[in-house]
């Protein structure tokens, strides 16, 4: 999973994702301090998998990981290649989902790009920017159909209709993923690669007085009406205390430390499983004395496919699927104990795949 950090100059982008990476990323207080795209990958916190290599003290454990992308600020007219334009289009359009930080609190010792707080303008500035650049795509999209349909094949008149259709929703400044269109429409759509698709998160940057109280805020609450309108998802989060978390190495210091604040988890945990959620994403789970492992699936995977994740002669050669759920495991305590209480399933082809499932495929190649 990759994942872009986006927003405007200042407003805790790089903050933010200095503290779920600790990557040492320059987050001065000026714009474009960020100009090339940093790349962290994280490993997404399982206690699943902890527990796994507890019991079979493997020789390598290997989490699922999250790659974040923190992208250069952007600025109006990025579309038309103001500030650094194309290179933050190009660089959001190889992400799985968008992660907006938006500027929720009140500091006067930072600067602030457009002169106040306003979190609802930012997004309209970025969503903007994004919305003129799926504009251009379109428009080069209809056009090809159009040529195409001289040869009278009905299907790329349909096609033209369609994105005419998304084309005038996208002039009246509105997302793509907003479009009301059919299943089939947007299947179809789906095809394109516009950058106003993808699934958005945004991060509400809040102060740390408030981050147990986001409710209290007025510009959360505003991002949040938003969010819920449109179908993506919010988090508030103060990228400051993400930043002291991260500064603690101990896990027990950094416990205490999150104790004393009131919060149980940290905004890194938050976002992953809010990620995971937004993408329609689960883990699988494999174990045993080489290694014990986390895979990461689409929602409704079946089990062969599942098992191509880990190798194609896996899917390929398929025969089926031993089967337990992670919470059955724990309560027996051994694979052998589970056995014994008929907790192990052997499923087929058109077994969909559960989260917290711990596999064990069988196949013949």
């Amino acid at each position: 999973m990759k994942l872009g950090i986006v927003g405007l100059p200042n407003v805790g982008k790089s903050t933010l994702f200095n503290a779920i990476t600790n990557a040492g990323v320059p987050a001065d207080n000026y714009a474009f301090c960020t100009i090339d795209p940093n790349v962290g990958v994280v490993s997404v916190p399982d206690e699943r998998l902890d527990w796994l290599a507890q019991l079979h003290n493997p020789k390598k454990l290997t989490p699922a990981v999250v790659e974040f992308v923190d992208i250069a600020g952007l600025v109006k007219g990025a579309s038309k290649g103001e500030g650094l334009g194309n290179k933050f289009l190009s660089n959001i359009r190889t992400t799985d989902a968008i992660v907006h930080v938006v500027r929720c609190l009140e500091d006067t010792n930072v600067t602030h790009v457009d002169g106040s707080t306003d979190p609802i303008r930012e997004i309209d500035i970025i969503n903007l920017e994004l919305v003129m650049a799926d504009i251009e795509m379109v428009e080069r999209r209809i056009d090809k159909c159009q040529k195409a349909a001289k040869s009278g094949d009905k299907r790329f008149l349909q096609e033209a209709q369609v994105f005419s259709a998304l084309l005038e929703h996208l002039n009246q400044g509105k997302l793509a993923r907003t479009f009301d269109g059919t299943e089939e429409e947007m299947a179809l759509i789906a095809t394109s690669d516009l950058l106003t698709l993808k699934k958005t998160i945004y991060v509400a940057n809040l102060a740390e007085t408030e981050i147990n109280t986001p409710e209290e805020n007025r510009h959360y609450m505003a991002v949040k009406a938003l969010a819920e309108a449109e179908g993506s998802q919010v988090l508030p989060i103060c990228a400051k205390l993400e930043a002291d978390i991260a500064e603690l190495d101990d896990p027990e210091e950094r416990a205490m430390f999150m104790k004393e604040l009131g919060v149980s988890e940290s905004g890194l945990d938050r976002l992953i499983r809010s990620s995971y959620s937004l993408l329609g994403l689960i883990s699988f789970l494999t174990a045993g004395s080489d290694e014990c492992r986390a895979w990461t699936v689409k929602r409704g995977t079946k089990a062969p496919q599942a098992a191509g994740k880990i190798h194609t002669d896996f899917e390929r050669g398929f025969i089926r699927a031993e089967v337990i759920a992670f919470e059955d495991m724990k309560a027996c305590g051994t694979m052998a104990a589970a056995k014994a209480k008929g907790l192990v399933r052997s499923e087929g082809k058109e077994y969909v795949m559960k989260d917290g499932d711990i596999v064990n495929f069988l196949f013949n190649v």
